[in-house]
């Protein structure tokens, strides 16, 4: 929410029905909505008013929305990203994944799961203030949004640290599959994505970028467990 007002969201899509479609649902569910034809328009917006959400279609002319993704990730710009795309192939979603998107939802979709998506990512980005999680030598500012690792620093991108904030406020307690992504995504993953692997796997590399020993755990057929 950008002074006060109604929480403002950019979409970017190339097909004039679909961002139509996309513009007046989101409008409906109260947010203030900037529509962009390419990536090079969507940057622009973002360079006239900040914005709460990204809604990003991957295949638009001028610039694509992978590239609108490593541009912004490399300003250091963290507004959430939604991609969404026709392409459903793993490594695609991944390479939106590695981009700097926070979330993807492959067409054609609902407009309920779109507007279920985006209210998650505007929470996510959204930490209750005053609060510092430790465990270990683990240790979770959500007033500031940092994290640490002994006397390193970790730069997390907004799934990251949502996902480890889940894991710090339930020290040694397995965490089944089913619970993390309900709490993390707020809609049902499928049982063949992996993007709950994907996301595990990128956080355990930052927290053992050091050479630091594991603590998050993998607990077979059940979940993940943060134990030192």
């Amino acid at each position: 929410m950008r002074g006060g007002g109604r929480l403002r969201i950019v979409v970017a899509e190339d097909e004039p029905t679909v961002r139509e479609a996309i513009e007046l649902a989101l409008s409906l569910d109260g947010y203030e909505v900037a529509g962009a034809a390419d990536g090079m328009a969507a940057l622009a917006l973002l360079e006239e008013a900040p914005a709460d959400a990204l809604v990003l279609d991957v295949l638009m002319p001028v610039l694509d929305g992978l590239e609108v993704c490593r541009r912004l990730r490399a300003k250091g710009t963290d507004v959430p990203i939604l991609i969404v795309t026709a392409q459903d192939a793993v490594a695609q979603r991944v390479e939106g994944l590695d981009a700097g998107a926070d979330d993807y939802l492959v067409k054609p979709f609902a407009l309920d799961e779109l507007l279920a998506r985006v209210r998650a990512l505007v929470r996510r980005s959204r930490p209750a203030a005053g609060s510092v999680l430790r465990y270990a030598d683990l240790e979770l500012d959500l007033e500031r949004y940092t994290a640490r690792r002994g006397h390193r620093e970790l730069v997390l991108t907004r799934t990251e640290f949502s996902l480890l904030e889940l894991f710090l406020g339930h020290p040694e307690q397995v965490l089944t599959r089913d619970v993390i992504t309900d709490r993390i995504w707020q809609y049902e993953i499928g049982a063949g994505s992996n993007v709950l692997e994907v996301y595990v796997s990128y956080l355990r590399g930052k927290l053992e970028e050091g050479g630091e020993a594991r603590l998050i755990q993998t607990v077979r057929g059940v979940g993940y467990v943060l134990r030192a």
